[in-house]
């Protein structure tokens, strides 16, 4: 059994190792999340550190998946944009353990990261993902549409060229 969680803060701040392992575990296993190979927990703890600090200021929600209490998947919500976007946000980072994949973790956080957006007044959100990944797929089952494909956008952990599709979903009111 999973529970969904809104970090505040203080919690973000006090669980960056669990959410360092999931970084790490992702990148390890190939994901194009930004980051190249090798990376451990160590090197994921400063990106954490700056989603504590957006989380602090409001500009991010960042949801936990929990499994027996350890921090298993994310996703982040970028909240805060610009005066002509206020109705906008962006999708980041939706990250779950490999060995938690396959158990509806990425769809309970999409669904929680839609909801809370939807109830801040937020009607459209994006998001943009390796082409051909499995969360391609996953958000295509969610009733994402895609928008287009960039060839050659950013890099797999291991160097090589990744393109990587834009997707949209409206949500709330905007639905």
């Amino acid at each position: 059994m999973s529970d969904i969680k809104l970090l505040d803060h203080e919690e973000t701040r006090a669980r960056l190792g669990e959410l360092a392992e999931v970084l790490s575990d992702c990148v390890t296993g190939g994901a194009s999340v930004g980051f190249m190979a090798p990376y451990g927990p160590a090197d994921a703890l400063p990106f954490w550190d700056g989603v504590a600090a957006a989380v602090g200021e409001d500009a991010t929600l960042l949801f936990a998946a929990e499994r027996e209490g350890r921090i298993v998947g994310t996703v982040q919500v970028g909240i805060r944009q610009m005066p002509n976007q206020p109705h906008r946000a962006d999708v980041k980072k939706l990250l779950v353990m490999e060995s938690e994949r396959g158990r509806g973790l990425a769809r309970a956080l999409m669904t929680a990261a839609e909801t809370e957006a939807a109830r801040r007044g937020k009607t459209v959100l994006v998001l943009d993902t390796a082409t051909g990944s499995p969360a391609e797929t996953v958000y295509e089952k969610l009733g994402w549409q895609r928008a287009g494909v960039i060839p050659d956008y950013a890099l797999y952990p291991d160097g090589r060229y990744c393109a990587t599709t834009f997707f949209y979903k409206r949500i709330g009111e905007g639905a």
